[in-house]
Formats: structure tokens, C-alpha cells, sequence
């Protein structure tokens, strides 16, 4: 058993979600979004070291000292599997340790929009789940690609970095491949499934100008295409895909945006005041001939109108999801005006100890 693997055991079994150790610090767990010591002594560079080097690959920890970050998936047992980020800061070595559970959620398991599953049944095009680092992206990706699986006869290849959540065969035959490991990078992943008969790619981030371009080029020629980025609604995806191009190219990736985009499902996790834990809310956006315009257009301020009159479409806007978590009694107003994109619509229901905070802050969130 490795020196690292109490620490796993204890996140295990106190229902963290993450395992924080830096040099200079006593070892941290976030637990329901709040992250505290578990042990009082602080880590030594000798200890932390030994710790990271024990689960690590020799080549990949000497790749990490060179550059100084490394990113790898570590199983501890059947039931235990990490992804884990390695990092240098001021004081010496860190690295945080993400638990992947091993059991798939379905969508529905995971009291998600049903909408979303039904992005699953498409056979050509480009879906996209963003949100925020930490917010369960890959969650629910798993949960879709699952459902995909065991719906469907299909080819999946996926490219990750790392691997986190690993799919036994079911209908469908599944292709993960991990990046640096099995790629070089996720535009090769994504150019090389274009050669490897297949029906369906998840991009784990698409997060450069070359990897949104292949998708793009992959979804229009009858791929169906899913990947992630760090927006926070439908409305900032779609202008940070077209934004990534220089200014000349930017009208005929609208036009290829426009033909190709299926859907957009945001997602955000709030904490629970119901009971401990954290939940999901989303907002949906699926592609109609109205969004197909509105894109092409570049007039992509028009699609919150067109969000919350597309109710029969299985479309939802952010705030509606976050007002139903809040009037439901999931989670606390100040929870809710602070994941808010339109502060002032929850302003009223903060209590009056926050009163100063709605006043003093903006009308709207951004990015």
C-alpha cells in the first residue's frame, strides 16, 4: 500500500471530493464544497515527494519537475480511482487528487434535464457541456456517453486528459485514449478519429483554435461530436468558439457554427441547504432554425429570448434553473443571487443581514 493511500481512504470515507496537499501545509479535503485540514503537522518536501513520486511513473515525475505540471488517473483499488494534478508553487511541490467514482450516474440518477439524454441520440454534429472547473462536466458526459453505450451499436472514441471515468463495453465499443499518454494532444486525438471509423468523439477540452476547428470540420462531415469549455451559458459559447478565429475567418465559422451545433448544456453546482452536498443546475440550449439565424447573424445577445421561449424544445435558461432550486428550498438565496447571472431578479429574496451585498453588487455575472 502506498504512504498517499491513507489520505485516499480518509477522503473516501469522510465524502470528500477532492484530497489538497502542498509543501508548507498541513494535507486538506474538500468535503460539500469546503475545504479544512485533516491532520495538524505540515508536509515536508522529503515526505511530499516520496508520496508523489510512489503512484506517479518515473518518466512522467521527471516530466513534472521539468515543467512543472503533470496531470495522470491513479487506482487505488476496484472501487477508488483518482485523477490527480501535480503542480509546483511557492512553497515547493502540491497536487490536488479529484475522486472519479467508479459507478456511472445515468442522467436521470443524476436528476438532470432529460433533454440532455436526448443529445445522445444524434447522429451528426456538435454538443457541447461547459461550465466551470469543478462544476461536473465530466459527470455528466460520462453519464451521456453511458447512456450512448447502452442504447446504441456505435464506435466512441474518447480523448481525455486523463482518463477519469473508465466504460466497459456494452452495445457499443468504446476507444479512450489519454493525452500526453496515447496522443500528443487533443487536436491529434480528434484528427486521428477521423481515420478510425468513428461515430462519436468527446473532446475532453477543446481549448485552442486548432482542436475547435477539427471539431467543427468533424461534425459537419457526419460525426457527432461532444466537448467541454469553461463558459458559464449558451450565449459566451458560442461567441468564445467564434472568437478563438482571427476576425476574417469569424463569418464562415458562424455559418459552419450555425449547421453543425446541436446543443449547449451549462452546467453550475450549487450548495446544498437542504441537506449536505452540492447539486447541479443547467441551462439548455438546443439547436432550432431560430438558433441556426441568431448564429449565423452574430447577434447572439437574441438567443436569451430565444432560450426562454423554447420550453417545448427542452430548453432552459440558468436563472429559471437556479430560481427552482431556490424556491424548492434546495439551496439558500445567498447561494442562489451569488450563482446568478441577473443578480437583481434574487436581490429581493436575500435576508436582510446580505442587503448591503445586493446593493453593492452589479446587475449581471460574468466570465
Amino acid at each position: 500500500m502506498a504512504v498517499i493511500d491513507q489520505y485516499f481512504q480518509h477522503l473516501v470515507s469522510s465524502g470528500g471530493s477532492d484530497l489538497h496537499l502542498s509543501e508548507g501545509q498541513p494535507p486538506k479535503v474538500r468535503a460539500h464544497g469546503a475545504v479544512s485540514a485533516i491532520a495538524e503537522g505540515i508536509l515536508e518536501h522529503s515526505t511530499l515527494d516520496h508520496m508523489l513520486r510512489e503512484i506517479c511513473d518515473e518518466k512522467a515525475y521527471e516530466r513534472f519537475l521539468e515543467k512543472g505540471d503533470l496531470d495522470f488517473a491513479y487506482e487505488m483499488d476496484e472501487e477508488s480511482r483518482f485523477r490527480c494534478n501535480y503542480f509546483k508553487q511557492k512553497n515547493g511541490l502540491g497536487a490536488v487528487f479529484r475522486l472519479i467514482p467508479t459507478n456511472i450516474k445515468t442522467i436521470a440518477e443524476l436528476n438532470l434535464p432529460p433533454t440532455i439524454e436526448t443529445f445522445g441520440d444524434l447522429r451528426s454534429g456538435l454538443v457541447l457541456v461547459t461550465g466551470p472547473t469543478g462544476s461536473g462536466k465530466s459527470t455528466t458526459l460520462a453519464g451521456l456517453m453511458d447512456y450512448i453505450n447502452r442504447t446504441y451499436a456505435r464506435h466512441i472514441i474518447t480523448v481525455e486528459e486523463p482518463i477519469e471515468f473508465v466504460h466497459e463495453h456494452k452495445k457499443s465499443t468504446i476507444s479512450q485514449r489519454e493525452v500526453p499518454i496515447h496522443c500528443p494532444s487533443f487536436a491529434d486525438g480528434l484528427r486521428a478519429s477521423l481515420r478510425e471509423d468513428a461515430d462519436i468523439v468527446l473532446v475532453g477540452e477543446m481549448r485552442d483554435l486548432e482542436t475547435i476547428s477539427l471539431a467543427l470540420t468533424a461534425a459537419e462531415t457526419g460525426l457527432l461530436v461532444f466537448g467541454t469549455l469553461h463558459t458559464n451559458n449558451a450565449r459566451k459559447t458560442v461567441d468564445r468558439l467564434v472568437d478563438v478565429f482571427p476576425s476574417d475567418q469569424q463569418s464562415q465559422v458562424r455559418t459552419m457554427l450555425a449547421g453543425s451545433l446541436r446543443g449547449v448544456v451549462a452546467q453550475l453546482l450549487l450548495k446544498r441547504d437542504d441537506q449536505p452536498g452540492r447539486i447541479a443546475v443547467n441551462e439548455i440550449l438546443v439547436s432550432t432554425p431560430a438558433v441556426a439565424s441568431v448564429i449565423r447573424e452574430g447577434s447572439t445577445q437574441k438567443l436569451y429570448d430565444i432560450i426562454t421561449g423554447g420550453r417545448e424544445y427542452g430548453m432552459q435558461f440558468m436563472d429559471d434553473a437556479i430560481w427552482e432550486q431556490l424556491v424548492g428550498g434546495k439551496v439558500s438565496p445567498l447561494e442562489a443571487y451569488m450563482k446568478a447571472i441577473d443578480k437583481s431578479r434574487f436581490r429581493a429574496a436575500l435576508p436582510p443581514e446580505y442587503e448591503e451585498l445586493g446593493h453593492s453588487a452589479g446587475g449581471t455575472q460574468e466570465d
